[in-house]
């Protein structure tokens, strides 16, 4: 059963932006999409909220994510997270195959 989960990154002073620019200039967006099962991981602005960004990322199943969320790049993502003083809203979608 493929997982899609839209990550909300809400800050201010366009924190939310440079935390996800500091994700992709750092390799962490290219390791996480190298990791088996990753469908996608992609960041968006909402044109209605700049001190948003969307996170979609989407995996196989939920051994793909359970996997991910146990890797060391979990703590790196939490503490730029933390970095950046963000809060983050998460939605989970499951698709029956």
């Amino acid at each position: 059963m493929a997982l899609t989960i839209n990550i909300y990154y809400t800050g201010t002073d366009g924190n939310a932006r440079k935390f996800a620019e500091e994700m992709i200039k750092s390799g962490l967006v290219e390791k996480i999409r190298a990791e088996k099962g990753n469908l996608r991981y992609g960041y968006f602005l909402p044109m209605d909220d700049p001190e948003t960004v969307l996170l979609i990322d989407a995996w196989e199943n939920e051994e793909a994510l359970g996997f991910h969320h146990k890797s060391p790049m979990m703590a790196e993502i939490a503490a730029l997270r933390q970095k950046y003083k963000l809060k983050m809203r998460v939605q989970k979608f499951s698709e029956k195959e």
